[in-house]
């Protein structure tokens, strides 16, 4: 299994467990780590089975100054920001990421705020690869339903109740 961590995280799939697939021939991305795990997947040279997306970090619904107030704040407070991140990530539930963080770069921020999932890229992997998205509905990171709408053409999607983008 190829794991792909989200942004400012590091080995926080120990958190994401009951919804890996840790098979040889699975990829797993977590929210920023979504677009990666998709991206290794297509470009790889390597059986792929099961890609599974875990709150796929997903903003191409939401406007350019809604990206440009986000990475202003993190220019303005890196730490604030990680920090209010963080607790966004991990509502509702109280579980403390800090063990997880790491530092978040600002092209990374970035990347993942200006990303374009690319319609056909995601049909040709489909069409070899079995790809789950799980998605938490009390998230505060991305729009649970928009997001749904838009992965359920690729994927089979699992919206969760009560759980937020770290599905806690």
């Amino acid at each position: 299994m190829r794991y792909f961590s989200g942004f400012s995280l590091l080995n926080e799939e120990v958190l994401l467990k009951d919804y890996i697939d840790s098979g040889e021939y699975s990829v797993v991305g977590f929210s920023y780590g979504a677009i990666k795990a998709v991206e290794y997947a297509i470009n790889c040279n390597i059986r792929v089975d099961t890609i599974t997306l875990i709150s796929p970090a997903f903003f191409q619904s939401h406007d350019e100054k809604f990206k440009r107030v986000q990475l202003l704040h993190y220019k303005k407070d890196k730490d604030k920001y990680i920090e209010n991140f963080l607790q966004n990530v991990a509502y509702p539930s109280s579980i403390d990421l800090s063990e997880f963080s790491k530092d978040g770069k600002h092209e990374e921020l970035e990347e993942l705020l200006n990303y374009k999932w690319d319609i056909d890229m995601l049909s040709k992997l489909s069409s070899r690869s079995n790809i789950r998205v799980f998605l938490g509905k009390e998230d505060k990171i991305i729009d649970g339903d928009t997001s749904a709408k838009f992965w359920q053409s690729f994927a089979d999607v699992y919206i969760l109740n009560n759980k937020g983008h770290i599905l806690r």
